[in-house]
């Protein structure tokens, strides 16, 4: 008769005995695919009889064609061979536990449980001819003679309690292993960096609870063995099956220590990640960009967390792998004007990269208030008009990444674009003034490309009209023009400022462009009208070219405030842009000017006029100083004080 479960050793002896059979030579083992193969031959079936599972015989009578794992077949095959006989080794369960788990010693412990119940599972198809009335199954009945099972026509509701109780004990260890699984893969990634000294109990349960597992495996296979090798009337049910309630509540116990640590688990992934650790997430080296969005992003399994613009399609993750993910974060209130530029530089950049970028736009929401059907319309209007990626519902955003993107990334409602590189790392805090300064050119968006790109910039025309078609149409002239851009919304002085340039024009390679003004109003808009139709110079075709315009200046000074080692007093290029700023802002006209190669000069439009009143007087001095030069040294002359 088979040891009662009370009587044996001392658990803490066992415990020492079981950790002796345990060296790993860190070779893993594909386990999830194996569970996948467990599960299908414990597939579930329509409620019948006892274990209420159907014989796959696909699976039992192909089992290769389960098991492609390349290069590990050979390694674990032979051992499930050695487990499968230790199945009928007699009585002491005890050391046949032991023996296995020494075959099993260089495994990791979810796989030694893994590779056991999977050579048990090979012995349960036969359980599952014994467990059918032959009667009802015409095929459950050809296998007995098959397979030279005794046939007996005995009534199967006897025997219907040892094949509920296996039934249950199987269901247990089953239920063991996957929680094994799910916890070592979960310390293996901790994505959410979890305080993984929260789980040292349940891990130390585990080699335990393999024991037991292996223990409760031989049980079953032994009741299986002795079902299948006699005809029911044959079987002694009474003690077989106290030893199998007593295992069951073993295996049972072990299974509720092991999963006291997943409801802490689950509720760190269910409800909002703690600041804390998303703030360590942030810190943490990545294998790729997904893990670090998933965290960010907070969706069901079956939920698909994006929705790729035009094509009005949902999408995971998958296709932002291996890429620069651009996140493009804003309130509610962000500027169509914003959108198409972006989408202009996002099209060029995808083509010129051949789409080794991507961008996600991340809104964000007040949630204190109602999120009504307008508000739901107007969001849904962003999301159409992006052909990038967005989140599918503003919701979705973690409340915690929405503290860090204020505090940590500095949002505070104007538009920013942070790039976070493969492998989830930001390598840029803000790339919107990058990408609106120097457009494709900006690629791969990194702030290490950024100081780049600076090193190689000056102060001058040349950046300026960067992007404006009329402007490089200007710099591909041999004979090499002198530009002006002149700015105001005063159109009398419009119309006296352009009346003096064109008298110089009239000596001197001369083009000038009107920029009009930061502040866009529909002043700015009549002016452009105007000179258009009075012929008085150059102009944007309309307000959107302004804006980017005066976006582009802006950006070039928050991009070099960006820059290491640089101070705003000593900087030449943003105390230059400060100036024009400064123009812009008193409402009066004023005008720069300047060449490809050479530095511009720029002055109020009272000054300007009067300079070029006196045109006649300094004209001569352009022949040997040129012209930009010549202007400059009697724009000084004026503004000495005398």
């Amino acid at each position: 008769m088979a040891q009662r479960i009370d009587e044996e050793l001392d658990e803490n002896e066992i415990m020492r005995e079981v950790e002796a059979t345990h060296a790993p030579d860190g070779i893993s083992l594909a386990v999830n695919p194996l569970l996948r193969i467990i599960h299908n031959i414990f597939q579930p079936s329509a409620p019948g009889f006892g274990l209420e599972t159907q014989l796959n015989l696909d699976v039992l009578d192909n089992k290769d064609s389960q098991f492609n794992c390349p290069g590990m077949y050979n390694r674990w095959s032979s051992d499930i061979y050695k487990i499968s006989r230790k199945f009928s080794a007699g009585e002491d369960e005890h050391a046949t536990t032991l023996d296995i788990l020494n075959i099993l010693r260089s495994y990791e412990w979810e796989a030694k449980a893994v590779l056991v119940l999977l050579a048990f599972a090979f012995n349960y198809g036969d359980f599952l001819v014994v467990a059918q009335p032959y009667p009802t199954n015409p095929l459950v009945k050809s296998v007995p003679l098959i397979k030279s099972f005794p046939e007996t026509q005995g009534p199967v509701d006897k025997f219907k309690p040892k094949f509920d109780a296996v039934s249950s004990l199987i269901k247990s260890t089953l239920d063991v292993v996957k929680t094994i699984f799910y916890l070592t893969e979960f310390a293996s990634t901790n994505i959410f960096n979890f305080d993984l000294e929260r789980l040292s109990s349940a891990f130390s349960q585990i080699p335990i609870s393999v024991y037991w597992t292996i223990r409760s495996i031989l049980a079953c296979a032994s009741q299986i063995l002795g079902l299948t090798g006699m005809g029911y009337d044959k079987i002694s049910s009474t003690a077989e099956a106290m030893k199998l309630s007593s295992l069951s509540q073993k295996v049972s116990s072990k299974l509720n220590h092991l999963k006291e640590p997943i409801q802490l688990i689950e509720d760190e992934q269910r409800y909002p990640i703690p600041y804390e650790s998303l703030q360590r997430l942030m810190e943490k080296d990545h294998t790729d960009n997904v893990e670090i969005l998933r965290a960010l992003i907070n969706t069901k399994e079956d939920e698909l967390p994006l929705l790729k613009g035009y094509t009005e399609t949902r999408a995971g993750f998958n296709g932002l792998m291996g890429k620069n993910v651009l996140l493009l974060i804003s309130d509610m209130e962000l500027s169509m004007d914003v959108v198409s530029v972006l989408e202009f530089i996002y099209d060029e950049c995808q083509t010129m990269t051949g789409s080794q970028f991507e961008m996600v736009w991340i809104p964000i929401v007040d949630r204190s208030t109602p999120w009504t059907q307008r508000r739901k319309e107007k969001f849904e209007k962003y999301q159409l008009s992006m052909p990038w990626y967005s989140v599918y519902h503003h919701s979705m955003i973690e409340p915690a990444f929405i503290k860090y993107i204020k505090e940590m990334w500095h949002f505070k409602g104007k538009p920013i674009i942070v790039v976070l590189d493969h492998q989830g790392k930001v390598v840029n805090l803000n790339a919107f003034h990058m990408i609106l300064i120097w457009a494709d050119r900006a690629f791969p968006f990194t702030g290490a490309r950024e100081a780049s790109l600076w090193e190689k910039e000056t102060w001058g025309i040349e950046i300026l009209g960067y992007g404006i078609p009329v402007v490089s149409d200007w710099f591909q002239l041999s004979e090499g023009k002198n530009i002006g851009l002149f700015g105001g919304n005063n159109i009398e002085w419009i119309r006296r400022f352009t009346a003096a340039a064109r008298a110089v024009a009239s000596v001197i390679p001369l083009e000038i462009l009107y920029v009009g003004q930061s502040s866009i109003t529909k002043q700015i808009g009549r002016n452009i009208d105007i000179i258009s139709a009075e012929n008085l110079s150059h102009t944007f075709p309309d307000l959107t070219q302004i804006w980017i315009f005066w976006s582009r200046i802006e950006a070039m000074l928050n991009s070099r405030k960006q820059q290491r080692g640089i101070i705003v007093e000593n900087d030449r290029l943003m105390k230059e842009v400060n100036t024009m700023l400064r123009f812009d802002r008193s409402n009066e006209g004023w005008a720069l000017f300047g060449r490809r190669e050479s530095a511009p000069v720029m002055a109020k439009g009272k000054t300007i006029l009067m300079c070029f009143s006196k045109f006649d007087i300094w004209k001569k001095d352009t022949e040997k100083m040129g012209f930009i030069d010549a202007l400059r040294q009697h724009l000084e002359k004026l503004q000495k004080p005398i």
